[in-house]
């Protein structure tokens, strides 16, 4: 499947979770085999062949992540929300478009000088990706790049993470 047509089938959901949020459902193209093929091999595609590590940010970047490192042969770093695990290298709490939220790194994961490629769904606000950027340069890794299959331009995220952003889809 072309990439251009494995992203149609993002879906659209006004009014979620609050009114006025237009959600970007990628279930759709989760549950299409070729589709999710086809992004997964476009994330792949985008990320910084020197990479050690591909972080996904829970829950829909956990997806994205893994199927990317294994394509590449490369690990996968998880960044949890709070409560999840038992040993923490560091939390941030950070701002959405509709509310705040905080992310945390396992403790022993990464190491010093490691490149990290961030890898997300979706880049709104650029909170969550600003929060995991930070906690793994705490952690002493340099983040090699963000990649993500749709990037909200509206909500200007890529201004605040002043990284390079590598989008399949800019809407």
């Amino acid at each position: 499947m072309e990439l251009s047509a494995a992203l149609d089938l993002i879906a659209e959901v006004p009014d979620f979770p609050e009114p006025g949020v237009l959600f970007r459902d990628l279930s759709p193209l989760f549950a299409d085999g070729p589709g999710f093929a086809a992004v997964v091999g476009g994330l792949a595609s985008t990320l910084d062949p020197a990479a050690d590590l591909v972080a996904g940010v829970e829950a829909r970047g956990f997806l994205l992540a893994a199927a990317v490192g294994y394509s590449l042969g490369l690990g996968v770093v998880l960044i949890r929300k709070p409560g999840k695990l038992p040993s923490v290298a560091g939390r941030v709490e950070y701002s959405l478009e509709y509310g705040t939220a905080s992310v945390e790194l396992p403790a022993g994961v990464v190491r010093p000088g490691q490149r990290v490629a961030v890898v997300d769904d979706v880049l709104a606000t650029g909170g969550t990706v600003a929060a995991t950027g930070k906690l793994l340069e705490d952690a002493g890794a340099v983040v090699s790049g963000v990649s993500v299959v749709l990037e909200l331009a509206g909500l200007g995220g890529r201004a605040v993470l002043g990284r390079e952003v590598r989008a399949l889809r800019t809407v």
